[in-house]
């Protein structure tokens, strides 16, 4: 199914079908803007595409990743760091991986549904320790939108009142598993918060949307849509007002301008034909990704924006960051030969722990938060990590069947996610000679993370190290020392990038003001990432939608103003 312009002028376009250009048409279209929706990828339904009631079984492969799906031939998302016709470059020597998604709703059919709000502290670090910049606004200017968020798309958690880690509008969160119960307890006594998780997957009914069945495969697409993507809960809702038409398969390839310098549409490439296209609009919105919009506002180049459009400042693709990253996996012993019962839940970890610690007595600046995994896990190909690792390993037949079922659900793991601060090494550019497989140039990475971030990934190492030893657990790998740096993940790899097109107060600072509207043009918005000021000890989605919800009620103001 795919829904066909119908206008010849559009009152706004939006370039991205993940969680900013979902929330964006969504709001948009309730209050009576006819939008067009621009998709890089195809069209995806989790009610009709989805692999949810696969067995591993069903296939040769087991459930092994693929070249478009590399988290497993079953997930849902179709994408990954390596795109055929779409490459990237990395400055020589250095480390960055750039993933895309390529279907509707984008990036929210990959992600874990952690859905956490930044705190007050968040928007305001260069006042507390002095590094990176303040945002423009303040968490009370999105407090509003981070409850309609909550009411719209459903968040399960509890309240606790902790400090910078503000409580959503929850629904009640499932009950921890064994293995979690085991952390939570190992947790308590080194003094470590672990608390319910926070994810957007409903555990009551909610906007005709059915409570999750506790399947744990979330990642597969919920045929129930009982957890978020962008598609099934915002876009499919949106289009039945008649008001969003929608456009997959179209690469984007620049924002076009009149003589006054305002944005008249988008110009595409449709990837089925190869045709360059053209879409009118009277406002234009970004939302393709952090990385992405800034390559399309790079390549918007024309008399009135020679360096691209709104980089005035020469901004756009500067201060881009990701989650730092690290994990550690241990072997429990006490979870061996475990009682068997039903392990399923929602597909993810029933709670993490958020960051405890007060990083003035620290020597980094920023923290992390800590998610785990472990359980019994329906079994696929890899699972358990190699079954030779374990202890008196039987080896063949019958022993090694009995050494699976003894040691299924042995193993526990954590990962960590932190705030990087922005530098000057870090960002992305167009590359001077490389272009895609459509003519348009590429980006080049250019990646580096600072000692706050080596420093910070070691204290993860530890930590994990000390939790699993806690347990009574061992760890079968060595800690990477700083040689390795620490086992810090390649930029990138966290899939949180954000940040290129950031705003601000200031057009020779930022690349968008407060209202995420591109200097120089007032009817450009960008309402991914890319804005972001900072990154956060937390997963960046509910605050991207939150962001864009804002946007676009600014942009619906503007329009019954007169003023777009």
């Amino acid at each position: 199914m795919q829904t066909q312009p119908k206008r010849l002028e559009y009152d706004v376009v939006i370039v991205g079908s993940g969680a900013g250009g979902g929330m964006a048409a969504s709001v948009l279209v309730e209050a009576g803007a006819n939008v067009l929706m621009l998709e890089a990828g195809g069209w995806w339904d989790n009610t009709m595409d989805s692999t949810m009631l696969k067995m591993p079984y069903d296939s040769p492969r087991r459930g092994a990743g693929t070249a478009d799906r590399p988290f497993g031939e079953f997930d849902a998302c179709i994408g990954g760091w390596q795109i055929p016709d779409e490459p990237y470059t990395v400055a020589a020597g250095q480390k960055f991986d750039w993933w895309r998604a390529r279907m509707l709703g984008g990036r929210t059919n990959h992600w874990g549904r952690i859905s956490l709000r930044f705190g007050p502290d968040d928007f305001q670090r260069k006042s507390i320790d002095g590094l990176g910049d303040n945002w423009p606004i303040t968490y009370k200017d999105l407090a509003p939108y981070y409850d309609k968020v909550d009411r719209l798309v459903g968040i399960f958690g509890s309240k606790e009142n902790l400090p910078n880690h503000p409580d959503s509008i929850f629904q009640p969160a499932p009950r921890p598993r064994c293995h979690e119960l085991y952390i939570k307890q190992a947790a308590d006594r080194l003094g470590i918060w672990c608390i319910p998780a926070r994810l957007s997957i409903i555990t009551k009914p909610l906007n005709n949307r059915a409570p999750c069945h506790y399947c744990a495969q979330c990642n597969r697409g919920c045929m129930t849509n009982s957890n978020f993507t962008s598609g099934n809960v915002l876009i499919f809702p949106a289009a039945k007002t008649g008001r969003l038409s929608i456009i997959t398969n179209a690469m984007a390839r620049e924002v076009t301008v009149d003589a006054k310098g305002n944005a008249t549409g988008v110009s595409y490439i449709d990837k089925a034909t190869g045709k360059d296209m053209h879409v009118k609009g009277r406002i234009v919105v970004l939302a393709a990704s952090a990385c992405e919009s800034a390559r399309i506002m790079l390549n918007s180049k024309s008399s009135r924006f020679p360096n691209g459009i709104g980089n005035q400042g020469g901004v756009i693709g500067k201060y881009l960051t990701d989650s730092t990253g690290t994990d550690v996996g241990g072997f429990i012993p006490k979870l061996t030969e475990r009682v068997r019962h039903n392990c399923d839940g929602v597909g993810g970890g029933h709670i993490y722990m958020p960051w405890w610690l007060d990083n003035k007595k620290l020597d980094f600046p920023r923290g992390y938060h800590i998610e785990v995994w472990g359980g019994l896990g329906q079994p696929g190909y890899g699972f358990m990590g190699g079954i030779e690792n374990y202890p008196n390993f039987s080896g063949y037949g019958a022993g090694l069947k009995e050494d699976y079922r003894r040691f299924w659900g042995s193993t526990i793991g954590f990962s960590g996610r932190g705030e990087m601060v922005p530098n000057a090494d870090s960002y992305c550019e167009l590359d001077p000679t490389r272009k895609d497989k459509w003519g348009i140039p590429v980006l080049k990475f250019h990646w580096k993370w600072s000692d706050y971030e080596f420093k910070q990934v070691k204290h993860m190492q530890e930590t994990f190290r000390k939790l699993i030893a806690e347990m009574g657990g061992e760890v079968w790998s060595a800690m990477p020392g700083k040689e390795k740096g620490y086992g810090i993940s390649n930029g990138g790899q966290i899939i949180h990038e954000v940040g290129t097109v950031r705003m601000g107060n200031d057009p020779k600072t930022s690349a968008v003001d407060a209202h995420q509207a591109a200097w120089g043009c007032k009817n450009l918005f960008v309402a991914d990432g890319g804005p972001m000021v900072s990154q956060a000890d937390k997963n960046p989605t509910w605050t991207i939608m939150a962001m864009a919800w804002r946007t676009a009620d600014y942009i619906t103001q503007q329009r019954k103003a007169g003023a777009l």
